[in-house]
């Protein structure tokens, strides 16, 4: 594997320095989790500079992108919502917050006499998710289009297996942003 390695490339000239500085260190992570690591951070600051530029945040993205993808009439619970975007009860109650006080999204009681609290997407929500998601995957297609088709499919399955694997070896099973837990 080191003859693959190119001394001129950042990352492999990182194994490198260890492997010369520390025979026998495992360093076959380190091509993988550093550029992984670096995509994550690439991906997360190229996607916020999009959203900002249409006034919105990851955070409002996934609010209104669960809501859209429940399908009409875009109403989740609260507690559904917490379900699906992988956050806290309280990250949701925020995003909730400022959603609404932005008129993107409406809060009500169920009506049930119970505390279920149920949000809707607002037209003006609707209308902006719609906006952000074409900006963001529009993007997103354009910064992996380097990748075939068959290289895009068998990066996609990679990712998976080593993201589901990780994740039972970690125990960790949210979604976060990148470098926060």
């Amino acid at each position: 594997m080191i003859d693959e390695w190119d001394e001129d490339d950042p990352v492999d000239a990182t194994a490198l320095a260890w492997l010369r500085e520390r025979p026998g260190t495992p360093v076959e992570g380190i091509g993988i989790v550093t550029r992984v690591w670096r995509l994550a951070k690439l991906f997360g600051e190229d996607r916020r500079r999009v959203l900002a530029g249409a006034g919105a945040d990851p955070a409002v993205l996934d609010l209104l992108s669960v809501l859209r993808r429940a399908g009409a009439p875009y109403r989740l619970t609260t507690r559904e919502l917490t379900e699906h975007t992988r956050v806290t009860a309280g990250a949701i109650s925020q995003r909730v917050a400022r959603a609404e006080n932005s008129g993107l999204v409406q809060r009500d009681g169920a009506g049930d006499g119970s505390r279920t609290v149920i949000v809707t997407l607002t037209p003006a929500g609707h209308a902006l998710v719609e906006s952000l998601v074409d900006q963001v995957l529009h993007r997103e297609a354009a910064l992996i289009s380097c990748l075939a088709p068959h290289q895009r499919t068998a990066l996609t399955e990679l990712l998976r297996l080593l993201l589901n694997d990780v994740q039972e070896q970690i125990g960790h099973h949210r979604h976060t942003q990148v470098g926060s837990t």
